[in-house]
């Protein structure tokens, strides 16, 4: 059968083959073993079939030698073609480990009297109520499943209590601040209040402060504090409330 057919040579599985037709045609996407049956007109396997629209894609399937072959499945006319490899969808991007930054790593050398039982609570959770339930109170558990001592508001108010005077004690006495910051927290006086309290304690560097950024952009984090924008932070669009816990888990343990 008269057919049109490029060689593409050895490509990676994942990579993406591109095809522009002027005209409807029969698209195959071959490794050679199967390329070289479908010359002699015998059985073959291939990615494609009867494209009607371009551009059109295909995802190598694994790597090794690969041809497209187009052709009019022995009817009579032309057609223009062109093919062009793409690299297709990159590895996930990864953020950089929490560990692995110096100002959040728990460094007491300079204190070697501060030890684990010193602090009362691991980590502080400061949240807008807005986000407790799909963000806040999924974090705390998950922290507390492993194994950290966590101020959250649920756990640890009680009818009566002075909410000031639990958030100063919560405060004074973790050693990790989290701060979700999102539309909602930005407006709440009470949010407000922790994270100032969170902020004073890292510039000391008695605490350190990672912002969880929900459902927020950076234009926006950056009009409420420039500061906190230049932080290394995390965003619920990207990572998993399991992921997020997994690294503070890392921070605070190690």
């Amino acid at each position: 059968m008269q057919h049109q057919y490029y060689d593409l040579h050895q490509l990676r599985g994942g990579e993406v083959v591109e095809i522009q037709l002027s005209n409807a045609a029969n698209v195959r996407l071959m490794d050679s073993s199967n390329y070289s049956s479908y010359k002699r007109d015998g059985q073959h396997r291939y990615i494609g079939g009867y494209v009607k629209q371009s551009p059109y894609r295909m995802t190598v399937p694994n790597s090794g030698h690969w041809y497209v072959a187009i052709d009019l499945g022995g009817h009579a006319g032309t057609i223009r073609s062109s093919v062009r490899v793409l690299p297709g969808i990159l590895p996930t991007a990864r953020n950089a480990p929490l560990s692995s930054v110096p100002s959040l790593r728990l460094d007491r050398s300079e204190n070697p009297q501060e030890d684990n039982s010193v602090r009362e609570y691991d980590v502080f959770v400061s949240h807008a109520s807005e986000d407790k339930e799909s963000v806040a109170r999924p974090l705390a558990e998950k922290l507390r499943q492993l194994g950290l001592r966590v101020w959250f508001d649920e756990f640890e108010l009680k009818i009566g209590d002075s909410l000031r005077r639990k958030i100063d004690k919560g405060l004074a006495n973790s050693k990790f601040g989290v701060v979700i910051l999102s539309k909602s927290f930005i407006k709440k006086g009470w949010a407000n209040y922790e994270l100032d309290g969170i902020i004073t304690k890292s510039v000391s560097g008695q605490q350190v402060v990672l912002p969880i950024w929900h459902d927020i952009t950076k234009q926006e984090v950056i009009d409420y504090s420039p500061s906190l924008a230049d932080k290394l932070a995390r965003n619920t669009a990207i990572s998993t409330i399991e992921e997020i816990a997994a690294e503070i888990n890392e921070v605070v343990s190690s």
